[in-house]
């Protein structure tokens, strides 16, 4: 166990950057969450990158800084920044560009972290070899459906080799959510990548593992993480992450993981099946892979509403077709989108200097 009195002297100095975007909704759990750490808070920076939100979100992110100046007599530096892009990356790099923190911490406006969320990511990065750390997310569903789409995002047959979503034990991976990273790292490997609407930080961790670097997850560094609420919402998120990994394997010659290549597969195969039934006139091949996934996702659904509560059962099928198809879909996308463009390798001699 980690003592929980820390003393300010010789506490490595945090910047955590919050990128937002109209998230009314979550935004002050998550920010009561980064000002309430159990980490001296005159080591802490907060700079909350906010993307012109229009839905009243910089007004709670005032309220929730007031209140909490009410309630402590120390306080942490928060600043408020512009970001007319609108996006991650440029959030993110305009943080980074900003911070005087030894380490920097990204965290989302939709998630919650836990109070002793800093102090455990300085101890790991002070006693693991790694560039970067951070913990397991748990998902979570404010409804019904919102509920059944958090197991489903939690799940290996949901999200395959992804062990940020799930994991229970200490292990190197290949990304992870929130990560704690060393500010010498952005010296290194550069910023994060501007195209990018989505992955950003994927091909972020996927570029520090190719210079050398290593991620490690930590079970005990917790946070909360708020799923879509609806199947639609559940697609159109999953379609960008599709589509967008295509530049990210463009850009390195080689994807990160087989599991980015598994929903296109699964998606052509289907496609090519169905053709094949039409032209054979006669429906056994594709019926075949449809019976095949189906009872491959209602063994995953049962097992999962056996340890979750069976009343997810009726959408967790829907959960995992909705995932998969939508990643095959946007990935498919993404190359006839972007085919036409070479591959550009990120080298060290391409870095940004921060």
């Amino acid at each position: 166990m980690i003592d929980a009195t820390v003393s300010a002297a010789g506490e490595p100095f945090v910047t955590m950057i919050l990128p937002i975007r109209n998230e009314a909704r979550y935004i002050a759990r998550c920010l009561e969450a980064v000002l309430t750490q159990d980490y001296p808070r005159d080591r802490i920076e907060v700079l909350i990158v906010d993307g012109m939100s229009d839905d009243g979100t910089r007004e709670i992110v005032q309220q929730t800084f007031e209140r909490y100046n009410v309630t402590t007599s120390q306080r942490c530096s928060v600043q408020v920044i512009d970001n007319p892009s609108r996006i991650v990356p440029t959030a993110l790099n305009r943080g980074v560009r900003q911070a005087r923190g030894e380490i920097v911490i990204r965290v989302d406006g939709h998630a919650v972290i836990a109070p002793d969320y800093v102090r455990r990511c300085v101890h790991d990065l002070a006693n693991v070899d790694a560039d970067c750390v951070g913990g397991p997310i748990r998902t979570l569903g404010e409804t019904w459906a919102a509920r059944g789409i958090a197991i489903a995002q939690s799940s290996p047959f949901g999200v395959g080799n992804a062990a940020f979503r799930y994991a229970h034990r200490a292990q190197y991976v290949d990304t992870l959510a929130f990560g704690a990273y060393r500010r010498e790292v952005f010296d290194r490997v550069g910023l994060f990548d501007e195209e990018l609407v989505r992955n950003q930080d994927d091909e972020f961790n996927y570029r520090l593992i190719r210079s050398g670097g290593k991620i490690w997850l930590d079970p005990a560094i917790r946070s909360d993480y708020f799923s879509r609420a609806s199947l639609s919402a559940l697609w159109n998120q999953y379609l960008g992450y599709g589509f967008w990994k295509v530049r990210v394997i463009q850009k390195h010659g080689r994807p990160a993981s087989w599991r980015h290549l598994v929903p296109a597969a699964f998606v052509l195969s289907f496609a090519a099946l169905a053709i094949l039934s039409i032209v054979e006139e006669s429906p056994i091949p594709v019926l075949a892979v449809i019976a095949l996934y189906a009872a491959a996702s209602l063994a995953a659904s049962l097992a999962l509403g056996f340890r979750k509560g069976w009343r997810y059962l009726p959408l967790l099928p829907l959960a995992f077709a909705t995932m998969h198809v939508a990643y095959g879909v946007g990935f498919l996308w993404g190359w006839v989108r972007f085919g036409f463009k070479h591959p550009v390798i990120v080298l060290p001699h391409q870095k940004e200097t921060v």
